[in-house]
């Protein structure tokens, strides 16, 4: 059975770029979020095996959210993205329960290479 992904950004764009290099490696995208607040309430409803998590958002952050979600499931596998320079925060994201971090622009090989080892 295909891994479920939800994609959490708030710029749409990256959510596409995200997308297509999941679908193209055998991962299936049940849905998409613009913010935290957002991403926590999907990811209750949609329970999906990873989630991709932007940093840097409106209403709520990417390491706020991580909280949220490891709340609603201690054992969530979530991967971080961020742009460059946020170091500190990568920390902080991990710290939260956060399995590790992809640095945009992305490289789809490290994208895959992430969410293959959150994966177990």
């Amino acid at each position: 059975m295909a891994k479920t992904v939800l994609i959490v950004d708030d710029a749409a764009f990256m959510r596409m770029m995200i997308k297509d290099i999941l679908s193209k490696n055998g991962y299936t995208v049940v849905g998409e979020a613009e913010n935290g607040l957002v991403a926590v309430e999907k990811y209750a409803e949609l329970r999906p095996d990873l989630v991709t998590m932007d940093i840097t958002m409106p209403e709520m952050d990417g390491i706020a959210a991580v909280k949220e979600i490891r709340k609603i499931e201690p054992g969530a596998k979530i991967i971080m993205c961020s742009a460059m320079g946020q170091q500190a925060m990568v920390i902080d994201a991990i710290q939260a329960g956060a399995k590790d971090f992809v640095v945009k622009p992305f490289q789809p090989e490290r994208v895959i290479e992430a969410i293959t080892k959150a994966m177990g």
